[in-house]
């Protein structure tokens, strides 16, 4: 604790960011390690209880924040909550049938998604080098996907579709800046998955509907199932997983510079790669390596982009995250 009272902000800030990276890529490979055996709606209502806990009774008191479900940005909190859940089943289904590295490569088009929804939702400003990079990007996911080639999965749309989500609810965490805090915040994503993975557990629970859908939804509408004891610690790092993802990554960007942080995210491909092989002996094609570096490299560029604009003596300081 001495030791991290004297560290930087910003360095403080890049080890929160690599240790985000890291719950996200541990709780990317339980997920797929588990969705042999579990539906996708169980497997993310029992992590949201974990998580919730986390957030009351660790985070929130470590924090000394004051959590409230109201408030006048409860709508923009429902609606991002909304948003995640999309954004976690679109994404989940499509580690469950691909490669993590395939997966976690066509999500990292987020960044540009978030750009370019940014000028058009926001206001924001964005030259021709940034665009070329938005383009750059989309060659890369392109590549990956390969549509009409031997290799197109159906699958490749699901990480596309939850990177839009996940862009939109970015955007809208943009606009609500400083007036929510982050534990709130967090718990409000989480409330989200326990009401709406409890629903759907609900509706289909019973696994009446399993079958239907071939591989595609096999595991949004497997049947649930009670966990046996020794499936219990899988779940127990999923809830902690999710819970230090969402907190560590809010204190990334709430401690070190913009600049800083943003490019240790990606930090997040290689894990998932050397998850990816050590566990699934899935390794990338050669479409995915180009497709991913193009991808990273296109986000990168716009993250020094960003820090050279930021350092401009005629710019406002930017919307926090």
């Amino acid at each position: 604790m001495v030791a991290l009272a004297h560290m930087s902000r910003n360095t403080l800030g890049a080890i929160a960011a690599v240790t985000s990276s890291l719950c996200f890529s541990v709780n990317d490979a339980t997920v797929k390690f588990m969705s042999g055996d579990f539906s996708l709606p169980q497997m993310m209502f029992l992590r949201s209880i974990i998580a919730i806990a986390v957030i009351l009774f660790v985070l929130a008191p470590f924090e000394r924040q004051k959590l409230s479900l109201r408030g006048s940005r409860q709508g923009v909190l429902i609606v991002r909550g909304l948003l995640m859940v999309l954004a976690n089943l679109f994404f989940f289904l499509g580690i469950a049938i691909l490669p993590i590295a395939d997966t976690v490569g066509i999500f990292f088009i987020c960044p540009l998604m978030i750009l370019a929804m940014s000028v058009v939702f926001l206001g924001e400003t964005a030259g021709p080098r940034r665009w070329s990079a938005v383009g750059i990007g989309l060659v890369g996911v392109l590549i990956m996907l390969r549509p009409g080639g031997e290799g197109f999965q159906i699958a490749f749309i699901l990480p596309l579709i939850a990177a839009a989500c996940y862009a939109v609810l970015q955007v809208m965490t943009r606009a609500i800046g400083d007036a929510v805090t982050a534990t709130t915040m967090s718990l409000y994503l989480q409330l989200s998955f326990f009401v709406i993975m409890g629903a759907m557990g609900v509706a289909f629970g019973a696994g009446q509907y399993d079958g239907m859908g071939g591989e595609l939804f096999a595991f949004l509408l497997r049947p649930w199932i009670w966990p046996e004891i020794s499936d219990l610690p899988l779940f127990l790092i999923i809830g902690v997983a999710t819970a230090g993802s969402n907190y560590f990554v809010s204190q990334a960007y709430r401690l070190g510079e913009a600049s800083l942080v943003a490019p240790l995210e990606y930090v997040a491909l290689p894990m998932g790669v050397m998850f990816g092989v050590v566990i699934f002996g899935d390794w990338p094609s050669l479409n995915s390596w180009v497709g991913m570096i193009l991808i990273v490299g296109a986000g990168l560029f716009v993250v020094w982009r960003e820090s050279l604009a930021a350092q401009s003596p005629d710019r406002h300081p930017p919307r926090p995250h």
